[in-house]
């Protein structure tokens, strides 16, 4: 199931309209508003066709049940931030300290998502930092919204756009950095094979986004140090 947080499903409406907005959401269609019941239920069939088309056994005791297991998988977990009515809340209190140009960071959040292309595991960490204007975020907040971006099929480069733009919305700054290295299993598991590469994007705004800014530069440092 998904992480037990409290969820916004207003904030996360007005996400998603901004997302779409900048050009930042996901490609979706009205099917993603379905109920949970029916996609699952739908998924499953599919799912049991495919195993089917395999030449498994969908008879024997230790196969019947999964199409099922993959179906409230892909729902209930690792697809689960298509929906958002599962949208966490991020509640942003009121900046009374003065930070003097300096900002907030947050390393080495754990971000495991799924690749669109095969639907298999993307793996990594990632570095986010923000300069606090009137509103000023809780640090779980930081790794809710990656959690949530991140559980859904994904391109590193969308995802770590989407994590910026949507900070950027819910802390009121333009003064975002998102830096994201991680592992593709479509690299990893299939293909070429590469068992050590990884892949870097970033994503950033305001301040972080001047290339000669020192800001910027301290925060590309802070991210790329062990």
């Amino acid at each position: 199931m998904h992480p037990s947080y409290k969820n916004d499903p207003s904030l996360g409406k007005e996400v998603h309209a901004y997302l779409v907005k900048q050009g930042l959401e996901t490609p979706m269609t009205d099917q993603v508003k379905q109920s949970a019941e029916k996609k699952i239920a739908a998924i499953t069939d599919s799912f049991s066709d495919i195993m089917i088309e395999l030449g498994l056994d969908t008879t024997d005791d230790s196969l019947m049940d999964t199409p099922k297991r993959v179906a409230k998988m892909y729902v209930n977990e690792i697809f689960y931030g298509l929906d958002y009515n599962k949208f966490p809340k991020c509640t942003a209190i009121e900046n009374k300290m003065s930070h003097n140009g300096s900002f907030v960071l947050e390393k080495n959040i754990n971000v495991q998502s799924n690749c669109e292309h095969h639907f298999v595991v993307i793996d990594g960490l990632a570095t986010i930092a923000y300069l606090p204007g009137k509103k000023v975020l809780g640090l779980s907040k930081l790794n809710r919204i990656v959690q949530f971006f991140a559980k859904r099929p994904q391109v590193q480069e969308r995802l770590t756009e989407q994590i910026r733009a949507t900070i950027q919305y819910v802390a009121q700054t333009d003064d975002v950095a998102v830096y994201v290295d991680a592992k593709h299993w479509c690299v990893k598991s299939r293909g070429i094979q590469d068992q050590t590469s990884s892949t870097v994007t970033l994503s950033v705004g305001g301040v972080f986004a001047e290339k000669t800014s020192e800001i910027r530069k301290e925060f590309l440092n802070l991210a790329r140090s062990g």
